[in-house]
């Protein structure tokens, strides 16, 4: 069985949803005993890194849609992670902050995530590991200048 998809293996984007998977099996297991998954666990860490962030900013850094953020947020929200406090300067928008609980646990799963990725990166070393990331964040980039590109080639209606 594990030359049945030898066809496929030849392929960039294949080779990385079979990394995905793996990477992201281990990664929910490990964030498991702290109530997280990889998506919530993305969200605080970026509401940890940029305090006062806006739901729509949140949004659109993680690509993930409004009413799924709005899902994921009240989630994060009742296990008392975080808050929601309306901004200052525009009452339609809600701001971003951790919990002091949120932060206890924010800094334990970056921990735990932290041994998961030298778990996912044995027998790489450092320069092998940013060789891979720097490849990645390029395949990505490339990724989004295809859709940009192909944005500006259709004709308006």
């Amino acid at each position: 069985m594990a030359d049945i998809d030898r066809c496929l293996r030849e392929f960039t984007g294949y080779s990385v949803k079979r990394a995905l998977n793996a990477i992201q099996a281990d990664v929910n297991a490990t964030l498991r005993p702290f109530g997280l998954r990889m998506v919530t666990f993305s969200l605080l860490s970026v509401i940890a890194a940029n305090t006062g962030l806006r739901q729509s900013q949140l949004a659109d850094a993680l690509a993930i849609e409004r009413p799924n953020i709005v899902q994921l947020l009240d989630e994060l929200e009742r296990a008392g992670l975080i808050t929601r406090t309306r901004a200052t300067d525009d009452r339609r928008a809600y701001a971003l902050h951790l919990t002091e609980p949120g932060a206890k646990v924010h800094a334990a799963a970056t921990a735990a995530v932290r041994e998961h990725d030298a778990r996912m990166t044995v027998g790489l070393s450092n320069a092998q590991r940013g060789i891979v990331v720097a490849a990645l964040q390029l395949i990505e980039r490339n990724g989004a200048k295809e859709k940009t590109d192909d944005a500006v080639a259709v004709p308006a209606p």
